[in-house]
């Protein structure tokens, strides 16, 4: 039964297969190693399968010919619709880049930032305290079913509102889209990190004022444990406001996407 529903229309659901195929290879967790690429072609085959009722794909029908045979045009169209899947899995990336980002400056100010390994989930070299803040946004992505969000509400309203004739058409649109995820990493992350960035520079101020008023006491040194023991007692207290902001951002960044396929589509899902 699904194999001759795949047979049948086989240039539609290869269309389809390569965005679901593209979302999942950049999509932060999915686009690991730790992931074979087998689970991954298999995943974004069941995938498209389950898409294919839900897919608008009418106006290709001009570039796919009566008999359904393939052309150029047809390898335009597949990678347009790469493009989309790319577009949708960079952004959420572009989010879960924010707490890293947020993580490295903590860092910076804490004095770990040479302390820098591979991040298995980032993949990526990484300070100890991003892979921190990206280890529990990703647990807060899951734990609030955001990835059934994604795959059963954004990925089906991209099949009802975009196609890759509609975002050549808004290319414009898609650039300022990104440009404002860019810029919403960045404050995101100080927002993140400015508690603890600013209380640490507090400290950092106060032992420099202390070590010139009496230099024996040689309090910079002193410093840096204490500097990493008010980090760790800030995050242990600030764990459950990071946790509610990281539930915003995705509900924020999910809105952003929702708002992109809106305009792109004419002002409203079909």
């Amino acid at each position: 039964m699904m194999l001759d529903t795949i047979l049948s229309q086989a240039p539609v659901y290869l269309l389809v297969f390569v965005r679901c195929f593209a979302l999942i290879m950049t999509l932060p967790l999915f686009s690991t190693r730790a992931v074979s690429r087998v689970a991954k072609i298999a995943f974004a085959g069941y995938m498209a399968f389950f898409m294919l009722g839900n897919a608008e794909l009418s106006e290709y029908t001009a570039f796919l010919g009566s008999d359904g045979a393939f052309s150029l045009y047809f390898l335009f169209l597949l990678i347009g619709e790469g493009l989309i899947g790319i577009i949708m899995g960079f952004y959420i990336t572009i989010i879960f880049a924010a707490f890293s980002t947020a993580g490295q400056f903590t860092a910076f100010q804490m004095g770990f930032s040479a302390a820098s390994t591979y991040d298995a989930m980032a993949q990526v070299e990484n300070p100890l305290m991003g892979q921190f803040f990206n280890f529990i946004a990703m647990l807060v992505f899951m734990q609030n079913q955001w990835f059934q969000r994604l795959f059963l509400g954004g990925l089906t309203s991209s099949f009802k509102a975009l196609t890759a004739i509609s975002v050549v058409n808004s290319g414009e649109t898609i650039v300022t889209f990104m440009l404002k995820g860019l810029t919403k990493l960045f404050a995101d992350a100080l927002i993140i990190a400015l508690p603890i960035m600013g209380t640490l520079l507090l400290i950092t101020i106060c032992t420099g004022l202390l070590s010139k008023a009496a230099p024996q006491m040689n309090l910079l040194s002193e410093g840096f444990p204490v500097m990493i023991l008010t980090a760790f007692l800030l995050i242990m207290l600030l764990i459950p406001t990071m946790t509610d902001f990281f539930v915003r951002s995705f509900a924020g960044g999910f809105k952003a996407i929702e708002d992109l396929f809106t305009s792109i589509s004419g002002g409203g899902l079909r």
